[in-house]
């Protein structure tokens, strides 16, 4: 039976591209892991270490069913299909028959079909000049824009909120667990560990409070937690001595810095610092997400902007290395930054994605820059992927003491029962 598994791990391979490394390529799952999970293990003992988490991390699918949160071109193809039956949830026939009479949006086009945010980037700027059009015949055009933005928020708001993971499936939320539990055995005298999200769930936040993890979001008070950019400045240590008055940092506290908002976030007119965290209502009402690229704009203003700069500040220190897992560098604004950390020499990019994607990937595999490194392709079993974030959690991160033990009994168990068997 190991002999039978060995073999087909052989014939499974994934890709582990360096840059222009030649000698970097397709890696055999039977025996590139251990290799890949040790240089991972390197690049995380860097002196400043920051995750980028894009939509992937929180999708998994159960056979054929999604037990976390769609990604982006699902939830494209779902919210702007034509449907036989009106449904107040969704653009109504009438809406979509004015959005292409009155402006040529077509939802059912592929440009739209495929990512809910270009549709969001387009709505969000004809409200920018309908709001601001002296016409008085622009009324009608302002609700519909407003509706079809409303519905497009809401959408998002039900699908981070409901689903297999709010029924008591904890596939996703385990996977986070196991994501922490590996990132705070990183050194406890190296710099805590930071983690930007674009993603507007609350499973990085659960994961954490159910391990008893501490961290530091951003946010600052206990009956009104409001956004204090000053927080991100704070370090939580504990004192080693009481007389000499001496101080050690925390073991495992993280920084997680939320990029494009959260369901948990809404805004209010009170005090000098006006956004709240909340938990999670029955109604979107005026939760803070931002679902489009055209986020040039958005982040300009507080909290993302205060986000924003976080996420270049820390990228673009000495000795860095960022690791993206679950996105595909769709986001521009995201991706001028992380270009702009390329310019410094100590900068390292470790990409967890399919090699074979065009657009940016395409063009960073171009670079030949050996800094750049590309993991992805196919997993150890069909049906899964090495760039999947189960696979990246489970596979290539590095492993606890306990793991490394059970994966010794384990290979101990498979080298000697074959020697038993021909014993017999």
């Amino acid at each position: 039976m190991a002999d039978i598994r060995a073999e087909q791990e052989a014939e499974r391979k994934f890709s582990f591209l360096k840059g222009g490394d030649v000698g970097a390529g397709e890696v055999a799952w039977s025996d590139g892991v251990d290799s890949v999970r040790k240089a991972l293990a390197d690049s995380m003992n860097a002196k400043n270490v920051a995750f980028l988490l894009g939509a992937g991390c929180s999708s998994s699918w159960n056979g054929d069913q999604e037990v976390g949160i769609p990604t982006m071109a699902p939830l494209a193809k779902e919210f702007t299909k034509a449907r036989d039956h009106d449904d107040d949830l969704f653009p109504t026939a009438i809406e979509r028959k004015d959005l292409e009479s009155l402006y040529g949006i077509k939802l059912g086009d592929e440009e739209y079909a495929r990512n809910l945010e270009r549709l969001m980037e387009l709505l969000f700027s004809m409200r920018f000049i309908l709001r601001r059009s002296s016409h008085g015949n622009v009324e009608d055009g302002r609700k519909l824009v407003d509706s079809v933005i409303d519905k497009v928020r809401a959408f998002l708001w039900d699908k981070c909120t409901n689903g297999r993971f709010a029924q008591g499936d904890t596939t996703v939320l385990k996977l986070y667990e196991t994501f922490y539990r590996k990132l705070v055995l990183r050194d406890r005298s190296l710099p805590r560990p930071w983690v930007f999200t674009t993603n507007y769930d609350v499973f990085n936040e659960t994961a954490m409070d159910r391990l008893g993890l501490p961290y530091a979001n951003g946010f600052s008070g206990v009956v009104e937690r409001r956004f204090n950019p000053a927080t991100f400045r704070y370090a939580l240590a504990e004192q080693l001595d009481l007389s000499s008055r001496k101080w050690s940092a925390v073991d495992g506290f993280v920084y997680l810095c939320k990029l494009h908002g959260s369901i948990t976030w809404t805004e209010d007119d009170h005090g000098l610092f006006p956004i709240r965290e909340t938990t999670p209502g029955k109604d979107p009402g005026k939760v803070m997400i931002y679902p489009t690229p055209a986020k040039q704009n958005s982040s300009l203003g507080s909290p993302y902007s205060d986000l924003f700069r976080e996420f270049q500040s820390r990228i673009v220190r000495e000795q860095s290395v960022l690791f993206t897992m679950g996105y595909a560098f769709g986001d521009e604004h995201i991706n001028n930054i992380i270009y702009q950390a390329l310019t410094i020499p100590t900068f390292r990019l470790v990409i967890f994605v399919d090699p074979a994607l065009e657009g940016e990937i395409a063009k960073l595999r171009a670079l030949s820059d050996p800094r750049i490194w590309i993991i992805g392709g196919d997993g150890r079993e069909g049906g899964r992927k090495a760039h999947y974030f189960d696979t990246i959690v489970e596979e290539f991160m590095p492993q606890r003491p306990a793991e490394r033990i059970d994966d010794a009994v384990r290979k101990v168990l498979e080298t000697m029962a074959p020697k038993k068997m021909d014993q017999e």
